[in-house]
């Protein structure tokens, strides 16, 4: 269970590795640096400025950015990417804090896809609640934020 050790040793913040990690394609290495780092809180645990790669993480959360050469014969493209990048997926992202999150991403002046609010999700006869909200990186990705609220009986079963 090496995932498993990993995930509880949670005082080296080189230990963890997720299970899952995705990896976006991007326009602009730096502009979505200055997006992830500087606005969002994510740290790099990993860059390769030979390759144009970053990898971030923020709590247990991990992506992977890497610019798009101008060649892209050589890379993982299944197609050609026209903005919006990431039709059709939105990435959940646990945070202790969505409301402070979402205060700096708009002071930043960056707009927010969905705004700020609770929903509840039902799962058999509980629900499931988190406070989120959604914003597009600067390539258009869709990231949702949120803070689990935790559970309650489901009003309707």
């Amino acid at each position: 269970m090496w995932y498993r050790e990993r995930m509880d040793d949670t005082t080296d913040d080189d230990g963890f590795w997720a299970q899952l990690v995705p990896e976006l394609s991007v326009r602009d290495l730096d502009q979505s640096l200055r997006f992830y780092r500087d606005v969002l809180g994510f740290s790099e645990k990993i860059r390769r400025p030979e390759d144009r790669f970053s990898y971030l993480e923020l709590g247990q959360a991990q992506i992977m950015i890497e610019e798009v050469p101008e060649n892209t014969a050589a890379t993982w493209q299944t197609g050609p990417l026209e903005a919006p990048f990431g039709r059709g997926l939105n990435l959940q992202i646990e945070v202790e804090h969505a409301r402070a999150l979402h205060d700096r991403i708009v002071a930043a002046g960056y707009k927010v896809f969905a705004p700020l609010k609770v929903a509840w999700y039902r799962d058999g006869t509980l629900e499931h609640g988190q406070e989120q909200f959604l914003v597009q990186d600067p390539d258009g990705y869709l990231l949702r934020f949120m803070k689990h609220l935790g559970t309650r009986v489901a009003s309707d079963p």
